[in-house]
């Protein structure tokens, strides 16, 4: 990637999933991005991992969908 330390702060996929995860209130979005910016310090130097795994889990968890296979049976 060449920058591990980006966090994207205004990313509303990065915001629905730390305002599950975290439970951020969302109502204030100064607050919240506060919040976020206080949530995402802990994972320096790495902060650009963290988002692409919160992505991930974002579109699993939040949008219904699963990554396993489903397996047909026979009758």
């Amino acid at each position: 990637m060449g920058r591990e330390d980006v966090f994207a702060v205004d990313d509303l996929g990065i915001q629905q999933a730390i305002s599950k995860l975290y439970k951020v209130d969302t109502t204030d979005k100064k607050a919240m991005k506060e919040k976020m910016l206080a949530v995402a310090k802990k994972w320096s130097p790495y902060r650009t991992y963290a988002c692409r795994y919160l992505w991930g889990w974002k579109d699993n968890v939040i949008e219904g969908k699963s990554k396993k296979s489903k397996v047909k049976t026979k009758k």
